[in-house]
């Protein structure tokens, strides 16, 4: 069975915490998971509601009009050359990382670098093939061959931007050594103190996309984590196989989701305003959890803030949990989180304003 090269879902042993938080008498103040609660746009639940009569098998590829969309955006946001790359839908991004090294056919023989820190899915994906996972953050960390590398900019959990420099040695690591490289760059439009750069960028890349592939979602930039949205984009020639292998699988994005993501790559307006909100509430978290002695390190920019009082994670979570607010350790997404907790932007601004009362 699959399910026993998998570890335990590490949210499980969140839900002592969760309960605790859930007890206090005005409620839980949820900062754990990072699902929207904010209104999907009108523009684009009116785009989904005229795809509602879809009595056929969408496209695996995505409808033109979607491919057209992610193109658009890609330009435009992510400063790449789409004339020299090819990009489809995918069934939100969990669903890319997750499956991404068993639709590259990586096996028991093969190695796949992830962060230090590192969003669990990443590790998974290796897991459910029997890869071996190394850790690297830079290029000279890498003390063997491996098949695969993720990076991850801006980073969940911590926030972090990799520099030029970063992607552009990464690049020519991949260059050098053939090896794929696989960004993921979900909350790329989420940049606050600094902001977050594409491995797509011709900058980066003169539009030579040999290796690289790169992942974009709008489950938070729209709100849309409920129509699983997101898209792979870059090298022709994986985008390809990828494509034939989800072809195969059925892995097919619903039309209403397809219509709706169409509108959610071409307009600006509700993206722009979503992220305001983010800033707005990210502002006010800041102040309440400083004041509570927690240090913010790294989040530059991305979804969440990375926290520390220099003690066990779960001293942290459990002290917060007391307090009706629910976190998650740093420990979930490795052993140098041990100290750390990660919050996220995604609780109602009502709730986030009682934050720093309970915090006291």
């Amino acid at each position: 069975m699959l399910a026993s090269n998998l570890p335990d879902v590490p949210w499980d042993l969140l839900q002592p915490a969760a309960d605790l938080a859930a007890a206090h008498p005005d409620g839980k103040i949820d900062l754990s998971i990072g699902t929207p609660v904010d209104s999907v746009a009108q523009v684009i639940q009116s785009a989904a509601a005229a795809a509602l009569n879809a009595p056929g098998y969408p496209l695996t590829a995505g409808s033109k009009e979607l491919v057209c969309a992610q193109e658009t955006w890609l330009a435009k946001v992510a400063g790449a050359d789409v004339s020299q790359l090819s990009t489809i839908p995918s069934v939100g991004s969990k669903e890319a990382v997750a499956l991404l090294p068993f639709l590259l056919g990586l096996d028991a023989s093969s190695t796949v670098a992830i962060p230090t820190l590192a969003y669990p899915s990443y590790a998974v994906g290796a897991q459910a093939v029997k890869a071996k996972v190394v850790l690297a953050d830079l290029p000279n960390q890498l003390a063997e061959k491996v098949d695969l590398v993720w990076l991850n900019s801006p980073a969940n959990p911590s926030g972090k931007v990799l520099t030029k420099s970063e992607l552009t040695s990464w690049i020519e690591f991949s260059r050098d050594t053939n090896t794929l490289i696989a960004s993921d760059e979900c909350y790329l439009t989420l940049g606050w103190e600094v902001k977050p750069t594409s491995i797509l960028t011709t900058e980066l890349t003169n539009g030579r996309y040999q290796n690289l592939i790169a992942l974009h979602s709008l489950s938070k930039r729209s709100s849309l984590a409920g129509y699983r949205a997101a898209a792979i984009s870059g090298d022709k020639t994986i985008i390809a196989a990828l494509l034939q292998a989800r072809k195969h699988l059925g892995l097919l994005m619903p039309t209403p989701s397809q219509a709706a993501a169409t509108a959610a790559w071409l307009d600006e307006g509700h993206a722009l305003a979503q992220r305001e909100v983010y800033l707005q509430r990210r502002q006010v978290m800041q102040n309440a959890f400083t004041s509570a002695g927690f240090r913010i390190e790294e989040s530059g920019a991305g979804l969440y803030l990375w926290l520390t009082r220099d003690e066990d994670c779960w001293q942290s979570v459990n002290w917060l949990a007391e307090r009706g607010v629910l976190v998650a350790p740093g420990s979930f997404y490795g052993t140098a989180g041990n100290s750390f907790i990660r919050a996220a932007l995604t609780e109602t601004d009502e709730r986030i304003a009682k934050l720093a009362n309970r915090l006291v």
